[in-house]
This record gives structure tokens, C-alpha cells and sequence, in this order.
């Protein structure tokens, strides 16, 4: 029996043996590079491949072509009015190097929504290709229809899917204000992380019209497979959509988890 002090040697190899499992629960926890290793000063060689081939993959889901007519074709297949039409931004280069054009409706944009017929709704939603087309294609649809179909919908009028290429936030607010709508939501591709490139964004706007501004909505994010998926995201949307209707109100003063503030009080009739 050894009764002397423990190896010096043994209790290091302890300790980064219990370092490394931690790691490596930690990374069944979270796509975060977390306890990925190094190697000096430097990431272990599959690591940084990895790395690499995230950000080709961040990049490549901003340039990417938006199948928009995929999208109003599925949209269509369930039985939704789809108007398609794209922001002032005419290319993909000028959607990026001008983030202003993507929020604006040119004219035959514009013209196309009139054309609907529809100058009164209680809600519209709008797909836009955003900064990650792919997500809008992959989850767009669906997330439509687990909206639109919800049961505390029921009675509402619901206007015409605009579905808009080259398309930023803001642009949901002329889209609003021309159908007449109480509450717009845009469903719009995300910025891509390097840890996913394909996700979605819904933006909730009471009251849709120039210059709102994001104070003036709510945001439900990282709408994916890994986040937050499409059944819950359409849950929390049709929320807070419902609560913003008796609020009438979006922004900083609605959330998820408090009441929705009481309408303004009226005065007393005259008699």
C-alpha cells in the first residue's frame, strides 16, 4: 500500500481527462465551437476545416440565387394567393452593397399589389429571400400555412402572400400599408452564423406604414432544424399576433411572456 503524495503525472492526466469529457458533453449541448482543441497556439487540422467550410458555406448562402417561383408554386399548391414581386434592388451585388433599395417597392411592384384587390385585411405575411434564400425555400411555405391555418385565426382576413426577391424587413411595411392590413408579418432568410446558414426570421408590425422602425416590432429568431423549429416559431407567431390585436400595438411594449398593455381608455359619453 502506497500511503505517499499522489503522482504529480497522474493527477494532470485526471484533470484533462475530466476536462475533456466536460468538453465533450458541452458539445452535445450546443453547434458552438466549444472544447474543440488546439495544437500550440493553433486549432486542431479538422477543426479548422471545418471552419472554413462554414464560412464558404455563410458566404454562398448570401449570393445564392432565390427560386421564387419554387416558393409561390408551393404556396400555391395549398390553395394561398401569391403575388410575387421584387424589391428596388435589381441584382443580388446591389441588394448587398445597398441595404436601402431592398426595403423599398419599385413602381410595377406596387402596381402588382393594387392589382390584388385587396386594400383591407386583418393580417399579410411576406416571404423575403433576406440574407439566406435557402432558409426562406426550405421553411417558407410551411411556416405560411401553419399560420395561416391556425385556429385563432379563424375569422380573420387573411390578404394575398407577397413573396418578395431582394427583399429587407422594412419592405413588409409598404407591402402592409398598401393591402390595408392590421398586422404584417415578414418571414424573412437570415444573416448566416457560422454554425448554420439556413434559418428564419419572422418580424411582427402592427399598424404597418413608412418610417416604423424596429422599435416598432416584434421578432421571433432562429426559426431551423436545430433552433427553434416551425411548430413552435408558428405558435409564437400567431401569439403575438393575437395579443398585438388587443394591444394594438407591436414593439417594445409587447412581449411574450407579459400581458399585452390595455387599449387606451375612452372617456365617458356625454349626456
Amino acid at each position: 500500500m502506497n500511503d505517499g503524495p499522489p503522482d504529480p503525472g497522474s493527477r494532470e492526466l485526471l484533470a484533462s481527462t475530466r476536462t475533456q469529457e466536460v468538453h465533450e458533453n458541452v458539445g452535445e449541448l450546443t453547434p458552438a465551437r466549444v472544447g474543440i482543441g488546439r495544437v500550440g497556439v493553433s486549432l486542431p487540422t479538422a477543426a479548422r476545416l471545418q471552419l472554413r467550410l462554414d464560412h464558404a458555406r455563410a458566404r454562398d448562402a448570401v449570393r445564392r440565387a432565390f427560386d421564387a417561383d419554387g416558393v409561390v408554386e408551393a404556396l400555391i399548391a395549398t390553395g394561398r394567393k401569391v403575388i410575387a414581386v421584387t424589391s428596388a434592388a435589381v441584382s443580388r451585388d446591389e441588394y448587398v452593397r445597398r441595404p436601402d433599395l431592398g426595403r423599398s417597392l419599385p413602381v410595377d411592384a406596387a402596381s402588382a399589389l393594387r392589382r390584388s384587390g385587396v386594400d383591407r385585411c386583418d393580417l399579410a405575411i411576406v416571404l423575403c429571400d433576406g440574407l439566406s434564400p435557402g432558409a426562406i425555400e426550405r421553411y417558407g411555405p410551411a411556416l405560411v400555412e401553419r399560420i395561416a391555418a391556425h385556429e385563432r385565426f379563424a375569422g380573420w382576413s387573411i390578404g394575398p402572400v407577397a413573396v418578395v426577391s431582394n427583399g429587407r424587413v422594412a419592405i413588409g411595411d409598404p407591402i402592409g400599408e398598401l393591402l390595408g392590413a392590421d398586422i404584417v408579418v415578414v418571414l424573412i432568410g437570415e444573416r448566416p452564423g457560422l454554425t448554420i446558414s439556413e434559418s428564419v426570421g419572422a418580424y411582427l408590425t402592427f399598424g404597418s406604414r413608412a418610417g416604423r422602425t424596429d422599435a416598432d416590432r416584434n421578432c421571433i429568431s432562429n426559426i431551423n432544424a436545430r433552433g427553434t423549429d416551425v411548430d413552435d416559431a408558428a405558435r409564437r407567431i400567431v401569439g403575438l399576433a393575437a395579443r398585438a390585436r388587443i394591444a394594438g400595438a407591436t414593439g417594445l411594449t409587447l412581449t411574450d411572456d407579459a400581458p399585452p398593455p390595455l387599449p387606451p381608455r375612452q372617456p365617458p359619453p356625454v349626456r
